[in-house]
């Protein structure tokens, strides 16, 4: 009998707040507020997981300031509202708050948030959830490169890992909800030996009991890691 898979590390591209949005026909800004109340759910069920220690979230892109000028401030005011607002449940369910990416870029206003977010919360243990905000994965790369060139250490798998934004394990499974199957420059040096699954259903309607199949489905998987 094959060994259960432990599931440690999941991350997920949470897409389909616009297409939901469009097929109710109301505002873009719609699916996002209420693609913010899915992150809440599913950040309270990987918390009273058995198993899970991080939970990465794909937030905002560096590719996501091509969107009209209107979204994009909306969703700047949605992640500090979130956060202001999360703090409560954040300590409840014994969470860290963690980011990773390029966070220069945003408000003085936001980054204060941010910051005093991962202050308040930095002694929960129960789960680290990880939003990825103003990331992209060659970025990220680029500037772990550069942080180990300008450390004058030899450049290696080992000195690049622990100069990358994520100082948490890699990744056991990816989840992409909304049907799309590609990575879209998320997490690609963690992602090397991550079991995928690709789901139709839109990120606003994603739910902890759908999260729990295929976290099932993951535990029967047969895990190789290159090997036989």
């Amino acid at each position: 009998m094959s060994k259960t898979n432990i599931l440690q590390h999941l991350a997920i591209i949470m897409d389909g707040n616009g297409r939901w949005a469009k097929m109710r026909e109301k505002a873009r800004t719609q699916g996002h507020k209420v693609g913010a109340e899915t992150v809440r759910a599913i950040t309270t069920y990987c918390a009273k997981h058995e198993t899970i220690e991080t939970l990465t979230l794909y937030a905002f892109s560096t590719e996501n300031w091509k969107r009209p000028k209107m979204e994009v401030s909306f969703l700047m005011k949605l992640l500090d509202n979130y956060l202001t607002n999360e703090l409560d449940t954040y300590m409840e369910l014994g969470t860290r708050f963690e980011t990773i990416g390029d966070l220069s870029p945003f408000s003085p206003k936001l980054k204060k948030t941010i910051e005093k977010t991962k202050e308040a919360t930095k002694k929960n243990t129960k789960l680290v959830q990880v939003l990825a905000l103003n990331y992209g994965s060659r970025d990220e790369i680029v500037r772990a490169a550069n942080r180990v060139i300008a450390d004058k250490k030899v450049l290696t798998e080992e000195s690049l890992s622990a100069a990358l934004d994520s100082p948490y394990s890699d990744i056991d499974l990816l989840i992409r909800t909304s049907g799309e199957q590609r990575l879209s420059n998320f997490l690609l040096w963690q992602l090397s030996y991550s079991e995928l699954f690709f789901t139709e259903t839109l990120w606003p309607d994603f739910s902890p009991q759908e999260l729990e199949k295929i976290i099932e489905n993951f535990q029967l998987r047969d895990r190789k890691f290159g090997g036989i």
